[in-house]
């Protein structure tokens, strides 16, 4: 969202269970699209940064999260290559595509609604 969004729309990613470290196929496709984020660290989401927000996006279908008054949540059920046999480097490709087609559009339609305001 930071690539595609620029500074125009504040952004943080967190997870439900973050990680220890980024996941090295995921760095290698965001690098080849010229995102580099090997020196990112995994954040774990909190209750602050969900008070913090208008609006969450749960990416894919294992995290879980309750509703939390004042923020709207949304859930993209991305594309998962592995579900017909496709891993490594390529099932990364396609769900980063996939991600960056979604992130896109909503950086347009936030985007848009601020000019309407």
């Amino acid at each position: 969202m930071h690539h595609i969004a620029g500074p125009t729309i504040h952004v943080t990613s967190a997870g439900t269970h973050a990680k220890t470290a980024v996941n090295d196929l995921s760095a290698q496709a965001l690098a080849e699209i010229g995102v580099d984020i090997s020196d990112h660290q995994p954040t774990q989401l909190t209750e602050q940064m969900l008070d913090d927000a208008d609006l969450v996006v749960i990416v894919g279908t294992q995290a879980e999260l309750e509703d939390h008054p004042g923020t709207t949540i949304a859930r993209w059920d991305t594309d998962e290559p592995s579900l017909r046999g496709i891993d490594g480097i390529e099932r990364m490709r396609i769900i980063r595509d996939d991600i960056a087609t979604r992130v896109r559009k909503l950086a347009d339609d936030l985007t848009n609604s601020a000019r309407l305001d």
